[in-house]
């Protein structure tokens, strides 16, 4: 790997977009085959690095939102399983560092905009008992007690869980709902007919573009007032139901899904161009990635690509998303890297490009990869283990090429770990689809990646501290 020597001397802007349920084979830069062309996406990891090993920490949304912005696995905290819905209390614990924190310690202007997801404490109307949070309790006309703010971003504009299908179903702007949602969506729209309240003029098509013209103003007012700029950008799309905007529809050839891939790929080309306008790019490092895995494609769409398993699950189209970087100057044009890498490891690369160190009481499990990004030399792998959780509670502990699943023998989604039970056991280097269970071949290594996987449990981190 080459030595890197041209380290910038300003502060970089990061942009972290991070779509919801894309998979591994929606972009077509890692699908020759796929039928939606992501050329925007494409132009990115052609102008800088693509990673083919990159994974989220959970298999689900909530979970993986916790671990990118504290740097620590979600199954350590109050969430074991699942997720979260729009009234849910705050998940990341008070006091606790984030990567908009640190980097806010650091001079940095943040900025959280799109799909929160990781709960809030509302005002409740009067009588109501406290913790007691639904879409009738809530007064919607006071301001919200806590939310993204108290975690270190100075500006926040989305909305509670998912953008499309968790109520209340209406943009928040800091503490402030925008509009009150007291209308009821239709039946026919709502899955299982929940009632949902949605603010007046709502439109789920619509959603991700007011997040994508928030980021561009937070951009432009940035660069104007000559401060280093953190947007973590969490998109709804492709997430269900699935209702691309009109100027979409039907463009992918793979279905809506597809055309709200296809959002995604214009909101990056968007902030592309914005990066160029302003004269940023140079200095800006920008990542795309997704939350999780994704959900089945149609029209002979893969969207998980060669990858076994869909969102949700343990096996590797669960967890395994595609990562691209650009960082003008720093990251090497069309560069490609095979290093495992997981999604809570932004934190301590966001340290080290700060020239930072993080407390001992920080990202617990987030390790640097600031050298495999840019090809400095490194001397051995970024990350020893990574640990996968999938949405039903079931572990999985990588190491080199052997990947262990703890107790279950399905994919872990529906039905979690069955205490006591075989699991499973793969060489991905021989096996990347996960055909070939060695769990009865290979006792020697099934026991030495329990013993680690229930090491890295007991102990509160798993990185060098």
């Amino acid at each position: 790997m080459r030595q890197h020597t041209n380290r910038p001397s300003a502060k970089p802007n990061i942009i972290f977009i991070m779509a919801d349920d894309l998979g591994y084979g929606d972009v077509s830069c890692y699908n020759p085959n796929s039928r939606i062309r992501t050329p925007n996406i494409d132009k990115l990891a052609a102008e800088g690095i693509r990673f083919t090993d990159a994974h989220s920490p959970s298999a689900v949304c909530t979970p993986t939102r916790y671990g990118v912005l504290t740097g620590r696995y979600c199954w350590r905290s109050r969430l074991k399983r699942g997720v979260f819905g729009g009234f849910n209390r705050p998940l990341i614990e008070t006091g606790r560092m984030t990567v908009a924190s640190f980097l806010k310690q650091h001079g940095y202007h943040t900025a959280c905009i799109g799909k929160w997801h990781l709960g809030m404490d509302w005002t409740l109307k009067e009588g109501v008992e406290p913790g007691e949070q639904d879409q009738e309790s809530v007064d919607y006309s006071q301001p919200i007690v806590a939310g993204p703010n108290e975690v270190g971003f100075d500006y926040f504009f989305g909305t509670a869980g998912c953008t499309t299908d968790d109520p209340p179903l209406c943009f928040i702007e800091n503490h402030s709902t925008m509009g009150i949602p007291d209308e009821i969506l239709p039946h026919d729209f709502a899955r299982e007919n929940r009632k949902l309240r949605m603010a007046p003029g709502w439109q789920h098509e619509d959603a991700d573009f007011e997040f994508m013209n928030k980021t561009l103003a937070f951009i432009e007012k940035a660069t104007k007032q000559k401060v280093p700029f953190f947007v973590y950008l969490p998109l709804s799309v492709p997430h269900i139901p699935w209702l691309p905007h009109e100027d979409f529809k039907g463009k992918s050839g793979a279905g809506p899904r597809g055309d709200q891939v296809l959002m995604a790929d214009e909101i990056v080309g968007q902030i592309s161009t914005k990066l160029s306008e302003l004269k940023i790019e140079d200095n800006t490092l920008v990542i795309f990635t997704s939350d999780n895995g994704p959900r089945k494609g149609i029209n002979e769409h893969e969207s998980a690509g060669k990858l076994r398993g869909y969102k949700g699950g343990i096996w590797e189209g669960g967890h395994r998303v595609p990562f691209i970087a650009k960082w003008p100057k720093q990251i090497k044009p069309q560069s490609t890297s095979n290093e495992i890498i997981g999604l809570t490891d932004l934190m301590a690369t966001s340290a080290a490009i700060v020239g930072d160190k993080l407390p001992d009481n920080a990202g617990e499990d987030s390790f640097n990869f600031l050298p495999a990004l840019t090809g400095e030399k490194y001397d051995k792998p970024v990350r020893e283990t990574i640990i996968h959780h999938s949405g039903g509670g079931v572990f999985s502990i990588r190491q080199g090429d052997f990947k262990l699943i703890e107790e279950c023998r399905g994919a872990g989604y529906d039905n979690g770990p069955t205490p006591g039970a075989p699991g499973q056991l793969y060489n991905l280097a021989d096996d990347p689809i996960e055909q070939n269970n060695l769990w009865d071949e290979h006792p020697d290594i099934v026991e030495r990646l329990i013993l680690k996987l229930n090491q890295c449990r007991e102990q509160y981190y798993t990185r060098p501290i």
